[in-house]
């Protein structure tokens, strides 16, 4: 699959490296391509540099891991998104975000032609990330948005990257919903104080 990634922080780093890992083709797409966080991620097979615009064009799905402040100018600047999945990895937190948003994936759908946006990838930290397992589990994912074209690409997705499984939870209603999860485990991980090394997992009887 051809997979544009915006944003090569830790997120969009990590994911780029699993996928291209797991032989998909990953366009970086940077404002600057002459100065850009993770120029490491080049040495990742199947992966290369455009700009912003170029990413876009030679993708199917476009993966969006920015500072959810930036989700607006981010999709303005992503060009023709018609008929390609965008998947949302972003949260509104402590009300840093999008002004008069209250979720990054309603500004993102307000701001594109396509409306096969998703959110997924935001409920857990990068390192879980990095390495899913724990001891002889593996973690889960979970994805929300009316597409159904972009969830089975995020759970496919998931997968590749070495999650467990990825479920849906709904459609575009469940935006904040998923943004809610998010700060949940922030809210664990680093105001409580158990660390980063925890995740969520779906258990059946």
């Amino acid at each position: 699959m051809n997979i544009a990634i915006i944003g090569t922080g830790n997120v969009g780093g990590t994911l780029a490296t699993k996928w291209a890992k797991s032989g998909h083709r990953i366009y970086l797409g940077v404002k600057d391509t002459s100065n850009f966080k993770g120029k490491e991620l080049l040495s990742n097979p199947n992966t290369s540099l455009h700009s912003i615009k170029e990413a876009v064009s030679a993708a199917k799905v476009i993966l969006v891991a920015v500072p959810a402040t930036a989700a607006v100018e981010v999709a303005q600047s992503l060009g023709d998104t018609e008929g390609k999945v965008i998947i949302d990895t972003m949260n509104v937190v402590m009300g840093r975000g999008p002004q008069g948003f209250s979720n990054t994936a309603d500004a993102i759908l307000a701001h594109t032609a396509t409306k096969d946006v998703v959110k997924s990838f935001n409920t857990t930290g990068f390192n879980n990330m990095t390495d899913p397992r724990y001891g002889d589990m593996t973690l889960d994912l979970f994805t929300a948005g009316d597409s159904i074209k972009g969830k089975t690409m995020a759970i496919q997705l998931a997968k590749d990257a070495g999650f467990a499984a990825c479920y849906d939870i709904g459609g575009n209603d469940k935006f904040g919903l998923m943004e809610q999860f998010a700060f949940f485990w922030i809210n664990l991980a680093m105001m409580q104080g158990q660390g980063r090394d925890i995740g969520f997992k779906l258990l059946k009887r």
